[in-house]
């Protein structure tokens, strides 16, 4: 190893008492700027990372025959990416931090951050188990199909444990990325090619006006960590302050386009229709984690300041999502092709809306720990049971099929433990016992917006709960009402496929975890209200 050179002393520095420990102390200070990393605190996001690459590696070496072992490989590392989250309970751990100055730093595993983490992580290890059948099934390409899952379900467990808005723009577009290729996996269908394009188009338009608004940001704060931010915000200079607010404007409008709120929710739809059952699974639930948890970030942590504006507009967008898309799923026909993915479509736009209206409560609260933590209960609910439904109608419906929901008329005589599982998840998500931990997190969602003063938002909610009634339960009553009763002669359906044992472990796990939640439903709103910032 070479030495480092030892500096010549002139007469000029002996005489100001310079020694030749100063270029020591120079690599010392040096050496400071030089920080490790905490590998345990970023391992979730990791494992599932260098899965993908593996999974991608390994398609190259594997005959036809043996692909299904990718899927397997792929809930396995999901399942360890979850286990590693077992050693940072209890603890608040941070790397990747500034070494002068604030000390803040970028990546953050606390309560909050491995919360979103489990339901990501968890929702993406169900859609595994999902998506194992259909892949085989519907001859998607199993290599690419396993890379992008896990390429994006590890930018989305990134993403809660992002603290500045620069990793919080990558992660999401990680997460992003490799949903536009999930959806128009199906290569040679019109319906996923177009569904696609209108996904990316909409989504790159919205990833625009998101870094437009943090570049505004970051030109009024002189910094991109979200702690600094909030703390330069308020004391803006004037000349800046309008920069600053359209900044936050447009930075919270990239992250409502994510959420599916209303008016930006036009791509769902078609998208859901479009993409294999799995992918519009996966989109409804981690797309929308995803998506939810960076809004929270960056309104909560990054912009308190500006709480007196993202509140009522907040409030606004929930009003309008939650009745956009309970109007949607009201005027879908039975007889319509692909008519059960289409209503979970609309069904997931308003279930967006009731997830705003905690949030926006936390715009009016002193503490908004709470709120966040209503919100974060509500989407662990709605993960489970609507991850449970998606995987009822991809394992009912026929090969060839086009998915009617009269398609599922009928269903609890030929697949009676199917048919009370989806009746089960479908009562979950109205919020009608026995599904009582839908009853339950509506009622805490309820609860937050009149303790914020927002009644008017109460009623909205109670009005759109009634309408939401409608739907849930019409086809909750398909599943038992005979092919007779619909006035003319049944035609005859594809048989139904068997059970796979993937499809059946889906089917067991959300439905035994709906249960599980129904019977204690206090225990989530407990867990998720510990997630403090």
């Amino acid at each position: 190893m070479t030495a480092l050179p030892m500096p010549v002393l002139t007469a000029e520095q002996a005489a100001h008492g310079l020694t030749r420990s100063a270029p020591r102390a120079d690599l010392a200070q040096g050496a400071d700027l030089v920080q490790s990393i905490d590998w345990a605190a970023v391992a979730p996001p990791a494992v599932v990372a260098v899965a993908a690459l593996f999974v991608l590696v390994a398609e190259l070496f594997l005959a036809e025959r043996h692909k299904g072992l990718l899927g397997v490989c792929s809930a396995a590392a999901l399942a360890l990416a979850g286990l590693t989250l077992v050693p940072l309970v209890g603890e608040d751990r941070a790397t990747f931090c500034l070494t002068s100055g604030t000390h803040a730093c970028s990546y953050v595993a606390d309560t909050f951050t491995l919360t979103v983490q489990l339901l990501v992580l968890g929702g993406a290890f169900v859609t595994a188990l999902l998506s194992m059948t259909v892949v085989r099934r519907d001859r998607l390409p199993a290599g690419e199909f396993w890379f992008l899952l896990l390429s994006s379900a590890a930018g989305a467990a990134l993403l809660p444990a992002a603290r500045d808005l620069a990793t919080l723009v990558v992660a999401l577009e990680v997460a992003s990325l490799p949903a536009f290729a999930l959806v128009g996996l199906r290569r040679g269908e019109r319906l996923s090619s177009e569904a696609a394009l209108k996904f990316f188009l909409s989504s790159v338009v919205a990833t625009a006006v998101m870094l437009l608004g943090v570049s505004f940001v970051y030109a009024a704060t002189g910094s991109m960590h979200l702690s600094t931010v909030a703390e330069a915000l308020p004391g803006t200079d004037s000349r800046l302050s309008t920069l600053a607010a359209t900044g936050v404007a447009l930075t919270m409008v990239g992250f409502a386009f994510k959420t599916a709120a209303a008016p930006f929710h036009f791509w769902v739809p078609d998208t859901y229709v479009g993409a294999p059952v799995p992918v519009a699974a996966y989109l409804s639930v981690i797309g929308k984690a995803a998506g939810f948890s960076g809004l929270i970030l960056v309104a909560v942590r990054a912009f308190p300041s500006y709480a007196d504006a993202w509140g009522p507009a907040l409030a606004v967008l929930a009003a309008l999502t939650m009745s956009v898309g309970n109007l949607g799923a009201l005027r879908q026909r039975t007889d319509r092709a692909h008519g059960a993915v289409r209503l979970l479509a609309w069904s997931s736009v308003g279930q967006a809306g009731y997830l705003l209206v905690p949030l926006a409560a936390a715009g009016y609260a002193d503490e908004p720990d709470r709120a966040v933590g209503t919100t974060l209960a509500y989407a662990l609910m709605y993960a489970v049971v609507n991850l449970g439904a998606f995987a009822v109608v991809a394992a009912v419906r026929p090969s060839g099929a086009d998915g009617r929901l009269d398609d599922f008329r009928g269903l609890a005589r030929t697949r009676p433990v199917a048919a009370a599982a989806l009746a089960f998840f479908l009562l979950c998500l109205a919020g009608l016992p026995p599904g009582v931990v839908g009853l339950f997190a509506k009622v805490a969602v309820f609860q937050s917006a009149v303790d914020a003063g927002l009644g008017w938002l109460a009623v909205v909610m109670a009005l759109n709960v009634v309408v939401a009634l409608v739907y849930y339960l019409t086809w909750t009553a398909l599943l038992f009402r005979p092919a007779a009763d619909q006035g003319r002669t049944a035609e005859p359906l594809p048989a139904r496929p068997r059970l796979s044992a993937p499809l059946t472990a889906t089917l067991a796990l959300t439905g035994a975890l709906a249960l599980a939640t129904s019977g204690a439903p206090q225990l989530v709103l407990r867990f998720t209200t510990a997630a403090l910032f």
